[in-house]
């Protein structure tokens, strides 16, 4: 596992999203990945809905679900949003609906897209199968409809949220605790649980 960053920031929540970095990440739905990703210390913002490429192969302009995540690196390191992103999708399987959920990370400018490539590359040997997650140029970006923002924290007894969202959030408790946002968890039921009782967070989704 990845070294992460041991202090803590008190003022993100008064920062613009603008003021921090941010990556572009796809592979399963938007709400899935939405949730995960509001459930971390040191995120500032979530954008949901649609990324599309630069094209490297046929079919990488086409818009894929997505999130773009604004987060500070003092509290969550690049390497970890990339672990957590990878161990939270099915991030080595090129299932029959890649067309709707890309596995991959899109980046902002070059130097980004380098050290994306340098860290996929070591944390896939965490792995037992080659990841299938891609590193693309982001080209453009679609917001989905407002009414499905926030979408597990608005409503996480939605069955959809616990049969699907809810799994991914206890691996952020078990394997990414020290980044869990543990208190907004706790409020919406998610409470840690022992690994050999956890449910699978793979799934299309």
């Amino acid at each position: 596992m990845t070294d992460r960053a041991d202090h803590r920031l008190d003022d993100i929540d008064r920062c613009p999203a603008a003021a921090f970095p941010r990556i572009a990440l796809g592979g399963s739905c938007y709400w899935c990945m939405e949730a995960v990703f509001q459930s971390l210390t040191g995120v500032a913002h979530v954008e949901q809905g649609f990324v599309a490429a630069t094209p490297a192969e046929p079919g990488d302009e086409r818009f894929s679900e997505a999130v773009i995540v604004h987060f500070d690196p003092a509290r969550l390191p690049l390497a970890v949003v990339l672990e957590i992103h990878l161990h939270t999708h099915r991030s080595t399987a090129n299932h029959s609906r890649r067309d709707n959920y890309r596995s991959a990370v899109y980046t902002f400018d070059d130097i980004q897209a380098n050290e994306v490539k340098v860290l996929l590359e070591q944390l896939g040997q965490e792995f037992d199968a080659p990841l299938v997650t891609r590193v693309l140029p982001f080209a453009a970006f679609k917001p989905s409809k407002a009414e499905y923002h926030d979408y597990f924290y608005t409503r996480p007894e939605r069955p959809f949220c616990e049969r699907y969202i809810a799994p991914k959030l206890k691996v952020l408790l078990e394997r990414f605790g020290d980044v869990a946002d543990h208190a907004r968890l706790k409020q919406a039921g998610i409470e840690g649980v022992s690994p050999a009782a956890a449910p699978a967070a793979g799934g299309n989704r």
